[in-house]
């Protein structure tokens, strides 16, 4: 069996990434050995689709399940199509969340977990305002990549959570951001001193 998890570093020990289509990297684990193979996402920064092209990523690779944190409707219709179960709610350590797959205390989302596009960066809207007329701004996201599905009717996607369960999620995200900038730091600081 394969079990595709999505990944903020290419490690058993590194944690979930709370957003699937731009997850950093997608690790295909076999649960029973623990033997993984690790996938740089190219679909990080696409201008739109990164949940289709990730979740056709781990289907070619030949999963079987998917944990993760948050899995838009796009993503989990691809997956759906492909018989891919989906599990959503996913936290803490990649060897963690495989061992909850295993021990049957992860169970399967019957629907997605968040609108369409709201993975689209962590950015903090810089640039809205003042800017040159043009619209754009220079803003590195729309949000900060949360957008939990309202109950709007069919199809009975899941309840905004509680306000204690939204601050977990959002300190989650902060501790994957401080760990992504940290590797970007250290990645800049080697590659300044190659260049001396």
């Amino acid at each position: 069996m394969k079990v595709a998890v999505s990944a903020v570093q290419p490690s058993l020990d590194a944690e979930v990434e709370p957003r699937f289509g731009r997850c950093q990297y997608l690790l295909i684990v076999d649960p029973d050995s623990m033997e993984f193979e690790s996938l740089s996402n190219p679909n990080v920064m696409a201008a739109g689709g990164a949940g289709i092209s990730t979740a056709q990523m781990a289907v070619d690779k030949g999963v079987q399940v998917v944990l993760t944190g948050h899995c838009g409707p796009k993503a989990y219709q691809v997956f759906a199509q492909a018989g891919v179960q989906v599990i959503t709610g996913a936290t803490g350590r990649i060897r963690d969340a495989v061992e909850g797959f295993r021990s049957g205390k992860l169970k399967a989302a019957q629907q997605p977990s968040v609108a369409p596009g709201c993975g689209m960066g962590y950015g903090m809207g810089m640039g809205y305002g003042r800017g040159m007329g043009r619209g754009m701004g220079r803003g590195m996201g729309r949000g900060m990549g949360w957008c939990l599905m309202p109950q709007t009717g069919p199809p009975p996607y899941q309840q905004q959570p509680v306000k204690d369960e939204e601050i977990a999620m959002l300190k989650e995200q902060i501790q994957a951001m401080s760990r992504q900038l940290s590797e970007i730091l250290r990645r800049i600081e080697k590659l300044e001193r190659e260049k001396k």
